[in-house]
């Protein structure tokens, strides 16, 4: 066989000059794989064990102060009412009252102090549902919006079943006796709390527990043994369900600042 050649015999001139020379191959750089750590699986959240939330009903001076400050506070003048000499005990009582003579000589006084006692003693369905009720709203949004709830709802239900009387007398509609009259203690705030609480619930609970109040008022309404009370309390509990935009704003600022420090919300 001839040997190849690239040159034309004849005139010796290169022929096949176009052809390229054949590519030696590149070293390929390594492929570096980065290795991925296998992802570490969270530990699991351990919740609260059961008798914690039994707890949380409870007062206690570091979760609920305003609550807890105010039952000494009221435990301390339901023994002195039960205790302490009738006479002294009967003068602060009147001294205390909320009626149309006092709220028009000293209104802050009186409308301050006739909330610092319990009608019916620390065993009175009042005085039960006062220590559950506003443990929980505070639980929910703080000690001061709780006070605020509570203080709101016995200021305005006291001034709006007061002023009529006032009125009425100076029309000659009562007699003068009636701007004088025994009225003091911590149900109208209550009420307001209750309402206020409520809107705080789920729709079953909060159903649940308007429905109920609202039958015990009703009987009270139709009983009507005292009747600046009893249309107070429905006038409380109104006033705490007008708080619900305020509460329930306040309650998911709390629960948003407890998530993020990753506790629990009471």
């Amino acid at each position: 066989m001839d040997q190849l050649t690239t040159r034309d015999r004849a005139t010796g001139q290169e022929l096949l000059g176009g052809i390229p020379a054949q590519r030696t191959p590149r070293p390929t750089a390594p492929v570096v794989t980065a290795s991925v750590a296998a992802p570490v699986p969270a530990a699991p959240q351990v919740g609260r064990p059961a008798w914690w939330r039994l707890v949380q009903l409870l007062p206690t001076p570091t979760g609920t102060p305003f609550t807890f400050g105010y039952i000494v506070v009221l435990l301390a003048t339901s023994l002195f009412a039960e205790y302490g000499d009738p006479a002294t005990v009967s003068a602060l009582l009147r001294g205390s009252s909320t009626d149309v003579a006092h709220l028009a000589d000293t209104p802050l006084l009186v409308l301050g102090a006739s909330a610092l006692w319990v009608a019916g003693g620390l065993m009175s369905p009042y005085a039960v549902a006062f220590f559950f009720t506003l443990t929980a709203l505070e639980r929910r949004i703080g000690g001061r919006r709780a006070a605020g709830v509570f203080l709101g709802g016995h200021v305005a239900a006291t001034l709006a079943t007061e002023i009529p009387v006032g009125l009425s007398v100076v029309a000659g509609h009562l007699p003068v006796s009636s701007l004088h009259r025994l009225d003091y203690g911590i149900s109208f705030g209550l009420m307001a709390s209750i309402g206020a609480l409520a809107g705080l619930l789920t729709p079953v609970l909060r159903g649940t527990l308007l429905g109920f109040v609202s039958l015990m008022l009703l009987q009270d309404l139709l009983a009507f043994t005292d009747p600046l009370t009893n249309w107070g309390h429905p006038l409380a509990l109104l006033s705490g369900i007008a708080c619900w935009p305020l509460v329930r704003s306040a309650w998911r600022r709390k629960a948003s600042a407890v998530r993020e420090r990753g506790e629990h919300l009471a």
